[in-house]
């Protein structure tokens, strides 16, 4: 939703060249945003669209590069470190390349994202590459998918005004959650009827439709920054360093990480948790209730919450977050865990209420940059996540672990509840 001069509806366009944010966010509105006002405007329409064919073709394509993987070598360590290497480089390009998501025009950088993935699904289908090659091809190809995610986060606000952007970040969340359900679900069963190269084809099936949807239902805006002397490496980490110097810009983003940091360590430890007690299958379904949680969280909070609550909510969602991990120290069974699951994942909703706050606070000429380090952080904070809780569970076993990662979530809660 919009205050009085601007309409999440659409019905007023916004300046070409204004900040992102510019419009509309000068005050939290008294009512929330509608389902109805958000998909009311054409490029949101848009938007969502390619963010769901985008979602879906990656979910196909991770599972058919993990199944490559395996076929040709038969190495389970091989075959997981294929479905999670493209998540690595994202650090790297957070880090050096992530000027140019304000330093060019957001529509060009959008498509090429498209484009990038048709080539490497074409490539890693029908090139014949060895598992080494790629491997590579996915590390390299990878690095700079934090500027095209940038660029498409950065956008949003642009289109969406006042409360509608905040709406459509839950409309995302809430897509990515159920298409990457979907997306496993109806990877398995293509990759069963048609095998992994054309997997990786309908993939790149799916990207090119989402080029052309977004090519031809995005305006053409102007570069966010203006062109400047200093290569993208030094203005990356010179707007990187001003924004993490910034106390309220790096303690939302602070806030943004760590709680999730520790929600994601305990997800990493449901697979030995159930694997330890002859219901491997379980882990499966927990970690999709997980995701379900965090879709109706995401809903209920997005939609039905006022602004206002919705930023108050934030510290309390965070204890929520925590609490039903500890939960895991009686050892619950599938159903019981799924409960817990379902409780936490949908407490991540506590993000929303720092949205706004986000835009914000970053200068308008950075705003693409700023999402991008926020998304670089987050998927770094996750795999550091990983890392700790595993190492927990080889000391204390999976059940502690888990509970311990809910004390972390509960003392992050603390230590960042300035912030939240």
């Amino acid at each position: 939703m919009a205050d009085g001069s601007s309409s999440a509806s659409g019905d007023s366009e916004p300046v070409e060249n204004a900040p992102a944010g510019a419009v509309g966010l000068e005050s939290i509105p008294e009512r929330a945003a509608t389902f109805r006002e958000v998909f009311s405007v054409a490029e949101f329409r848009v938007l969502f669209a390619g963010q769901l064919l985008m979602v879906l073709g990656e979910s196909v394509k991770m599972l058919a590069v993990s199944v490559l993987v395996y076929t040709q070598t038969e190495s389970a360590g091989l075959s997981a470190a294929a479905y999670m290497i493209g998540f690595l480089p994202h650090a790297v390009g957070g880090v050096f390349l992530l000027s140019l998501a304000d330093r060019l025009r957001p529509r060009p950088v959008i498509v090429a994202g498209e484009i990038l993935r048709v080539a490497v699904c074409l490539v890693l289908a029908f090139a014949g590459l060895s598992v080494w090659a790629m491997l590579a091809v996915v590390l390299v190809t990878s690095v700079p998918a934090s500027i095209f995610a940038a660029a498409r986060n950065a956008i949003l606000p642009d289109i969406l005004a006042g409360d509608g952007f905040v709406l459509g970040r839950a409309i995302f969340t809430m897509t990515a959650a159920g298409a990457q359900i979907a997306g496993m679900a109806v990877g398995g069963g293509v990759l069963a009827l048609i095998g992994p190269n054309h997997a990786l084809l309908l993939t790149a099936s799916l990207s090119s439709c989402g080029a052309l949807v977004l090519r031809f239902g995005l305006r053409d805006r102007a570069a966010r920054a203006v062109a400047a002397t200093a290569g993208v490496v030094r203005a990356s980490l010179r707007v990187n360093v001003a924004l993490l110097a910034d106390r309220r810009v790096r303690g939302l983003m602070l806030a943004g990480w760590v709680p999730i940091m520790f929600m994601v360590g305990a997800e990493a430890v449901f697979i030995p948790y159930f694997t330890e007690r002859g219901t491997a299958s379980a882990a499966g379904i927990v970690l999709a209730v997980t995701a379900a949680g965090m879709g109706v969280g995401e809903f209920v909070v997005g939609r039905f919450a006022p602004p206002a609550l919705r930023e108050r909510l934030t510290l309390p969602l965070v204890v929520l977050l925590g609490l039903p991990l500890l939960g895991f120290l009686v050892e619950p069974g599938p159903l019981a865990a799924a409960g817990l699951a379902f409780l936490a994942g949908s407490a991540l909703s506590y993000n929303l209420g720092l949205q706004r706050r986000f835009v914000e606070a970053v200068p308008g000429e950075t705003l693409g940059q700023a999402f991008g380090l926020s998304q670089s952080g987050m998927m770094t904070c996750q795999a550091l996540g990983g890392v700790i809780a595993g190492g927990m569970a080889e000391l204390t076993g999976p059940a502690p672990a888990i509970a311990l990662s809910g004390v972390a979530v509960l003392l992050s809660a603390i230590a960042l509840r300035k912030h939240l």
